[in-house]
């Protein structure tokens, strides 16, 4: 089975009312459906634009912008289902704040996986980064979930977690892997582009990176955004020798598109020309402390 992603690098604006938050939604869709996509990826706190609705006093102010975004994300959610069901495409929403009495007071880190049969998941951040734990007050959410659609069985790692690998072997049954991201400077954008790859290479599968860009002067929170859409795959039998499907032009807004072939990624579980997903296990018991051996010159 072959199906067509588009994953975004998508900028923040500032929206003087809800209508021009759908016809922009509705815009991005529109284009990604109609080249074709199937599968279309938003990035990390790309919801924070909901904040400028409240007024930039609010979206300017930390803590309340965590709650005008949370308090928009209902509306947010409908209008999405509205147009994967228009357009008959999966969609994973830009993610947001969430408040969630069931996990706390403090919000989560949330993205929503839309289907076009109106079916929907969602799935929380893991890790928080320095600035989402010791500045935004966000906090890790729900546990890791493994989502069987259509298109084949899809796992989210929002943005940081992508960098941890143990993460990506939870989610190891997954042949796409969803890595929405949000990062300020290119050494962020780096560090998850670097962990979509790793976590491609383990897990021998398809890896889709998506990215806030440009200035959002308006927020303390995603003032400066740096990124690009990928896809990146195992450098493997079936998969380019970089391991790269598509790229886009780092900072350029738009969608980035390649086709995935999950065969491919069936194929090259099986028979690539190495085995790192089925040999993950060989790591037991070679993965303690290791021996010390003291080669310095001891002596006059």
């Amino acid at each position: 089975m072959t199906f067509k992603v588009a994953t975004a690098a998508y900028p923040l604006d500032i929206l003087p009312n809800w209508a021009a938050y759908e016809a922009k939604l509705s815009s991005w869709v529109a284009d990604a459906a109609g080249q074709g996509a199937d599968l279309l990826v938003f990035p990390e706190y790309g919801a924070m634009e909901l904040a400028t609705l409240a007024g930039l006093d609010v979206a300017g102010d930390l803590e309340k912008s965590l709650h005008a975004v949370s308090d928009r994300m209902p509306e947010a959610n409908a209008l999405h289902a509205e147009l994967a069901a228009r357009h008959g495409v999966h969609i994973l929403g830009a993610s947001a704040t969430v408040f969630d009495t069931e996990i706390g007071k403090r919000p989560v880190n949330r993205a929503w996986l839309f289907t076009p049969d109106d079916m929907s998941g969602h799935q929380d951040k893991q890790i928080m980064t320095r600035f989402e734990r010791e500045d935004w007050g966000v906090v890790g959410g729900g546990p890791l979930r493994l989502f069987e659609t259509a298109l084949g069985k899809i796992g989210i790692l929002i943005c940081y977690d992508s960098e941890y690998p143990l993460l990506g072997r939870a989610l190891s049954e997954a042949e796409i892997l969803l890595v929405p991201s949000c990062t300020e400077a290119r050494a962020g954008y780096s560090r998850v582009r670097i962990g979509a790859m790793a976590r491609a290479l383990e897990a021998q599968c398809v890896s889709v990176m998506s990215s806030t860009v440009g200035d959002a002067a308006w927020s303390e929170a995603v003032d400066t955004n740096c990124g690009a859409g990928g896809v990146f795959g195992p450098p493997d039998t079936g998969f380019p020798a970089t391991g790269v499907l598509a790229e886009g032009t780092l900072d350029a807004a738009g969608w980035t598109f390649a086709e995935i072939d999950v065969d491919a990624i069936t194929h090259v579980r099986a028979d690539g020309g190495v085995l790192n997903r089925a040999h993950w296990n060989d790591q037991a018991g070679r993965d303690g402390a290791p021996a010390r051996i003291d080669l310095r010159h001891i002596g006059p």
